[in-house]
């Protein structure tokens, strides 16, 4: 008696989505463990360099905190701290000039109201409801038949794809930003203002692979309720 075997040609997007993150992770590492070797000329930490740029910006009610983790960096709006890793807090090398600065940028864009950055914030708890939901229907549509029911649980999972697509442009608006308080607060020179800009570029590409990453698997997605339905036919 002989045994077939099924093979899902769908699973080649999960591969092109593995490759494509892959590739951007260790970009955004190389570039990391490359500039963190890289003293800045003013010698001044990650925390130093935040500190000044939100002084500059009348942001002096902006906390800069040290938290746990690498490159767990971020701008919470809530409450209106930068907080950096341990690494990026404490070293002066180019690697956490750059981050530092990209984090203040969050900061800039919260202050100036940028419209992105709160409609982001404003989304994360209905895209957090809506993940969770969206594959345990898309499941159970696809248990029961239901090709309406599988497709709802697909649209609730595209809410995961328009955050990604709105935090786009609000890390790169934030990349900008921060490059240009570095060069205007004179804590760069010219030479390493490249260094800079080449970490951030290689931070940006993460956000990037993420949309395609998540693109592919919403591709799959639709691929499998329509074969479903095919086969229901």
């Amino acid at each position: 008696m002989g045994y077939g075997y099924y093979y899902d040609p769908t699973y080649i997007l999960v591969v092109i989505g593995f490759i494509i993150t892959l590739i951007a992770e260790i970009g955004v590492k190389g570039s990391y463990g490359k500039y963190k070797r890289i003293n800045a000329s003013k010698m001044i930490t990650g925390r130093e360099v935040a500190r000044r740029i939100l002084d500059a910006n009348g942001l002096d009610n902006v906390q800069v905190k040290e938290v746990a983790g690498t490159l767990s960096d971020h701008y919470n709006p809530s409450d209106k701290t930068v907080n950096l890793s341990t690494d990026i807090y404490k070293d002066s090398s180019i690697a956490s000039i750059a981050v530092a600065a990209h984090e203040c940028g969050h900061a800039i864009q919260d202050k100036v109201g940028y419209k992105l950055l709160r409609f982001r914030h404003s989304i994360i708890p209905t895209v957090n409801i809506c993940s969770k939901l969206g594959y345990f229907v898309v499941v159970i549509g696809l248990l029961f038949g239901s090709f309406n029911l599988a497709m709802i649980g697909l649209f609730l999972l595209c809410t995961i794809l328009v955050f990604q697509l709105v935090t786009l442009p609000v890390e790169f608006n934030a990349s900008h930003r921060a490059k240009k308080e570095l060069i205007k607060l004179n804590l760069v020179d010219q030479k390493e203002t490249s260094g800079v800009k080449s970490m951030l570029f290689s931070a940006a590409m993460t956000y990037v692979a993420s949309v395609a990453n998540t693109l592919l698997q919403m591709l799959r997605m639709l691929l499998i309720i329509l074969n479903s339905r095919r086969s229901d036919d």
